[in-house]
């Protein structure tokens, strides 16, 4: 018997050298494309206004002009918020606030950070203005607070002489005029980076006009409302997102609070391989209450192909005309009606009719019946945002009372730019073997030759860091020819190794 299974020993030995005999290999085949193309970002669908700085802190920094601009419309969102809303249609009651949520996709050096700073400096600007008022308007209630302790004091000498004479009412009524305090005066904010989402309720509360959360990267934010204990928190932030729902909260320490309204914009930064898992999560249902999908404006444009080097002074006229926009819209005043609501624009007729044959398309596709879910509902959250992105066209360079043909032109450019960005980013859930097997490939020299699957898992690289990730980027690698697997014999049950073609044997390593 054993020296059958040394027979059979040797006989596996000699076919399994066999098979690793030098042959000729199967031609290596192009991977699947990982990512989904997107449109490049155009100066014209911008107002002229912001295009020009825009583009100018694009070239000066070497970064994509699509990162700027999102953080620009945002922040100018923000800057608008319930002061005027639209109704994208002409009867209906449906009315749109104009706030926007955005994200900024791109590897580590793609000056995301940068871009969002120069993007946001007019509104860092106005804010620091405004809390410089705030401490003068500090400074004398606290004034005003001393002089009315004297005449508390004035006025309880007062009631007391009243009471002592009999005159109880009037020394009661006397002590109850004098109770009214004057609040504090409330500290102007625009822009919150982290914040309970209690302390932002109050936040709101003090600036009800809303406000922008700001988060150089939107990783954590994310990956924290994806835990158990952040579920309410979660909850509020998808309030949020309309900008005219109402929220209560009860805390022990806080008590009840009621936010009146829920306006909250939003842009920040974050890596593509801290969207992707994100992403998945929304698409395969673990995480699909429509928060991922309401990233409405998050633009992964290609990187830069060519790198040059820029060193010259901001365009001055262009700088001027970007703040002065902001200025512009900080200022805006408008009448409410007689509840205090804010106003709201329709479109003039033929934006109107422009808007009704894009939403009528947008509709149809949406539902299309081999279309992604998780994408589908993304189309269908675009109607509101882009309403609101004409609104804010409108403001900046419109005539103002309605939303014109060429604001609404202007929006339905960036719906059509927006959608390509979107089917990027859910690719990144629909491809996710695509992309891992481009990764395995680019990092194939920190790998032993031949490797494993549990190889590749111990990495941890993003993306591959499941069994069932590794196991569908290496089965596209197989299918195209860039690896061989090969099925070895072991003492418990096979394992399969895996080969590199000759073409992409890592350097150093002997053919």
């Amino acid at each position: 018997m054993y020296e059958a299974a040394q027979v059979r020993g040797a006989t596996w030995l000699d076919d399994y050298a066999q098979s690793r005999q030098p042959g000729a290999p199967k031609p290596l085949l192009s991977l699947p494309s990982a990512l989904a193309p997107v449109a490049s970002f155009q100066p014209d669908m911008l107002p002229d206004a912001i295009s020009a700085y825009v583009m100018d802190v694009a070239d000066r920094q070497q970064c994509p002009p699509d990162f700027v601009a999102v953080t620009a419309i945002c922040a100018l969102s923000a800057l608008v918020g319930r002061k005027v809303l639209v109704c994208p249609k002409q009867r209906d009651d449906w009315t749109v606030t104009p706030n926007q949520w955005g994200a900024i996709i791109g590897r580590p050096s793609a000056m995301k950070s940068p871009s969002m700073k120069a993007a946001l400096a007019p509104l860092v600007r106005i804010q620091q203005d405004a809390s410089d008022s705030h401490s003068e308007a500090l400074q004398q209630y606290k004034a005003e607070q001393k002089l009315a302790e004297l005449e508390k004091k004035a006025t309880e000498d007062k009631a007391k002489k009243l009471h002592q004479q009999g005159k109880r009412d009037e020394a009661l009524a006397v002590l109850v005029e004098a109770e009214y305090e004057a609040p504090a005066p409330g500290k102007p904010r625009l822009i919150v980076n982290d914040a309970t989402v209690e302390k932002l309720g109050e936040l709101l509360n003090e600036n009800p006009n809303g406000l922008i959360l700001v988060r150089d990267e939107l990783a954590g934010w994310l990956g924290k409302l994806a835990q158990d204990d952040y579920q309410s928190d979660r909850a509020f932030y998808l309030e949020c997102f309309d900008g005219n729902g109402r929220f209560t909260y009860d805390r022990i320490g806080r008590g009840t609070i009621e936010i009146e309204n829920c306006t909250l914009s939003m842009i920040g930064g974050i890596q593509p391989d801290k969207i992707a898992p994100i992403v998945r999560s929304a698409s395969n249902g673990t995480a699909n209450d429509g928060l991922v999908q309401r990233l409405q404006l998050a633009v992964w444009p290609d990187d830069l192909r060519q790198w040059r080097w820029r060193d010259r002074a901001p365009d001055p006229q262009a700088r001027h005309a970007y703040e002065q926009t902001f200025f512009k819209l900080q200022g805006l005043a408008l009448e409410t009606d007689v509840e205090g609501d804010p106003p709201a624009w329709r479109f003039t007729p033929e934006a109107q009719a422009l808007f009704i044959e894009w939403m009528e398309g947008i509709n149809a596709e949406a539902r299309e019946s081999d279309l992604a879910p998780a994408l589908e509902s993304h189309l269908l959250k675009m109607p509101q945002t882009i309403a609101g992105l004409a609104l804010l066209f409108e403001l900046i360079e419109g005539e103002g009372g309605a939303v014109g043909i060429v604001a609404a032109a202007r929006a339905l450019e960036w719906a059509d730019y927006l959608k390509t960005h979107a089917e990027r980013l859910y690719s990144a859930a629909i491809n996710r073997g695509a992309i891992g097997a481009a990764l395995i490939v680019k990092r194939r020299d920190k790998l032993p030759s031949p490797f494993t699957s549990r190889d590749v898992r111990r990495k941890q690289w993003a993306g591959l860091d499941s069994t069932e990730a590794v196991r569908d980027a290496l089965d596209v690698l197989v299918e195209h020819h860039h690896l061989t697997a090969l099925e070895v014999p072991t003492t418990t049950k096979p394992r399969t190794d895996y080969h590199w073609h000759p073409e992409l044997v890592p350097v150093g390593e002997v053919r």
